[in-house]
């Protein structure tokens, strides 16, 4: 007869919905998950807000951020290698940053409801979490590059190694 299971211990299958600990303490995991959290807030804060036509950046932001997030906890980075992963993230986050950074101008000096205000301000929030995020992501790839050119292309033979010509 089976030893029945404590109360408190969670079934595989939930658990394998939840991220990795270790994943949920790295700096990587950190990052997205609050830019995901915050993209959502000023998500709903444009909902909520006259600024309503700004609301489609920060969603689309937030289900990249969510994307991103789950496929570097599950390791679908480095099962799937036909995508440069770190390159891919890096121009997802300049282009957030940038966007969020103008969208909380507009959002801020043109509107005047209290929504509109706070998610300018979460805006500019999110512009900076974004900003280290690519910034680290940024040094991720000047190392890589830095290696790559370091070593020499192999296979290049030159003019004389290839012809077999005897013409001497």
């Amino acid at each position: 007869m089976e030893e029945p299971e404590p109360a408190g211990a969670a079934q595989p299958g939930l658990r394998s919905l939840l991220p990795p600990r270790e994943f949920l303490g790295s700096r990587k995991g950190q990052l997205l998950l609050a830019e995901s959290v915050l993209s959502f807030i000023i998500f709903i804060c444009y909902i909520a807000s006259l600024a309503a036509s700004f609301m489609m950046a920060p969603l689309l932001e937030f289900l990249l951020a969510l994307f991103l997030f789950f496929a570097y906890a599950s390791k679908l980075n480095e099962k799937f290698k036909g995508l440069y992963w770190p390159l891919t993230d890096f121009l997802r986050c300049v282009t957030a940053a940038i966007i969020y950074f103008a969208i909380s101008i507009a959002a801020v000096s043109k509107y005047s409801d209290g929504a509109s205000k706070a998610a300018g301000v979460f805006g500019f929030v999110a512009t900076i979490v974004f900003a280290i995020d690519f910034y680290i992501t940024f040094n991720d790839l000047l190392s890589f590059l830095k290696q790559g050119s370091s070593n020499p292309p192999e296979g290049h033979k030159s003019e004389d190694e290839d012809s077999d010509s005897d013409s001497d």
